[in-house]
């Protein structure tokens, strides 16, 4: 019998760790397999000092159309939790995916919706830290036509992205929006023609990695901690001492020769 193909394919471009999801006949929709794929994947990118930019985007013509409604898939037991933490944990796969992407990885995460985002497949492109949209791109929250509300961190990120009542009215009014509408309502930041979509995705990802790791992580690290920051003055005092960090390591003292001698600065990352 051939091997079947992963669910979750992983690539490394350079600096760059591509996370393509993998099951096209069911527009890429989540289960247990793909869901603690995605997290052990983004967790390893994660503490990889190789990797300074993490991106994740659709096989075929859908990102993700949500979670996997049909029979669950059989094989080996997905989760890499023991049978004990199983019955304390609560979070599972979903919930997981706005915490690695937006707290424990603090490098940035660049969606590429491709196609549709549905469902849980919205949350997972609203936990990266920026979008960029095929013009074939759809949302749809869907949750209230459900029944119930968002998870996956949704209620969270997209109301941090697009204000408070904009985000309320697009989770419960549950109509599907277009990528030019999602431009519009700043749900992703960039739409491009469905034959370049491919190749700008990456080269956007692959110029973000030429910057330098250590001031996108510390930007990351600060515009997270920002969302939930119960003091200015400490936030402030935590912004200068990340700034002093950042300038006294090997890439701060190259930026600053590469600005004065006008050329590129070639980071290394220490």
């Amino acid at each position: 019998m051939a091997p079947r193909d992963p669910i979750l394919v992983v690539e490394s471009h350079e600096r760059v760790r591509l996370l393509r999801l993998n099951r096209p006949a069911k527009k890429n929709a989540l289960d247990e397999h793909l869901g603690w794929a995605i997290v052990r994947a983004l967790e390893d990118a994660a503490r990889d000092d190789g990797v300074w930019v993490v991106a994740i985007t659709g096989e075929g013509d859908a990102f993700c159309s949500g979670l996997d409604l049909s029979s669950g898939a059989g094989g080996e037991r997905p989760s890499p939790l023991s049978p004990q933490d199983e019955l304390l944990d609560e979070l599972g796969w979903v919930g997981r995916f706005p915490v690695v992407m937006r707290e424990r990885c603090d490098k940035p995460v660049v969606a590429g919706v491709n196609g549709v985002a549905v469902g849980a497949g919205f949350s997972l492109a609203m936990a990266a830290d920026i979008r960029i949209a095929s013009a074939r791109a759809r949302f749809l929250a869907g949750y209230a036509r459900a029944g119930t509300s968002p998870d996956g961190g949704l209620t969270w990120t997209l109301s941090q992205s697009i204000g408070y009542e904009r985000a309320l009215r697009v989770l419960l009014e549950g109509e599907m929006i277009t990528a030019a509408d999602a431009l519009a309502r700043g749900i992703v930041s960039e739409v491009v023609p469905v034959e370049e979509f491919g190749k700008r995705f990456l080269d956007y990802c692959q110029t973000l990695a030429k910057g330098s790791p250590i001031a996108a992580r510390q930007t990351k690290r600060m515009l997270a901690r920002a969302a939930v920051a119960t003091s200015l003055e400490a936030h402030a005092r935590e912004e200068l001492l990340n700034a002093r960090r950042g300038l006294g390591t090997e890439d701060g003292a190259e930026a600053r020769k590469a600005i004065l001698e006008r050329r590129p600065p070639e980071f290394k990352g220490r």
